[in-house]
């Protein structure tokens, strides 16, 4: 009924030689040469609810929002502190915010403690924010690099001299 006409296909015509198959000028591109292009997206900040304990340390160079209690020591990039959680260790990060409860030595680049936080302990900062209403309880001490391992310990402020 209907025959296909072989005038317009593709190929040789008959009466031409065969020509040989050109390489695709254009290489496909792979997988590998999207990976410096394409923005890495941002990880999301570790979240540890309110009704977890940990007891044991924490290191991480990423973000942590802890709502929950620890008993052990956090290293971490940037720290929060929610206003249910409890951490009772030392804390050093490059920024922390502190919304509830600390016992023991917090060390940071930038420090910041709400009208909720309750603090008891030593801050070893490089800058500090401590809003109205927080309760600190412990000495502060200003450093260049407040992340170091070394260094003096902070002075008590008021504390009567050892004989």
């Amino acid at each position: 009924m209907f025959s296909r006409s072989k005038i317009n296909e593709p190929g040789p015509k008959s009466g031409e030689p065969e020509k040989p198959a050109m390489a695709d000028p254009v290489p496909a591109p792979r997988a590998s040469d999207y990976s410096h292009s394409a923005p890495k997206p941002k990880a999301s900040p570790s979240v540890l609810s309110a009704d977890l304990v940990i007891t044991g340390n924490i290191r991480t160079t990423g973000d942590v929002q802890i709502e929950g209690t620890v008993d052990g020591d956090i290293r971490a990039h940037l720290l929060t502190v929610g206003e249910s959680a409890t951490i009772k260790g030392e804390i050093v990060a490059d920024d922390i915010v502190v919304h509830g409860r600390v016992v023991g030595r917090v060390r940071g680049l930038k420090v910041r403690l709400t009208s909720t936080a309750r603090v008891e302990g030593d801050i070893i900062h490089k800058t500090i924010a401590i809003e109205s209403g927080a309760h600190f309880e412990g000495s502060v001490q200003r450093q260049e690099d407040p992340l170091s391992q070394g260094g003096p310990a902070p002075k008590q402020i008021g504390a009567p001299a050892a004989k």
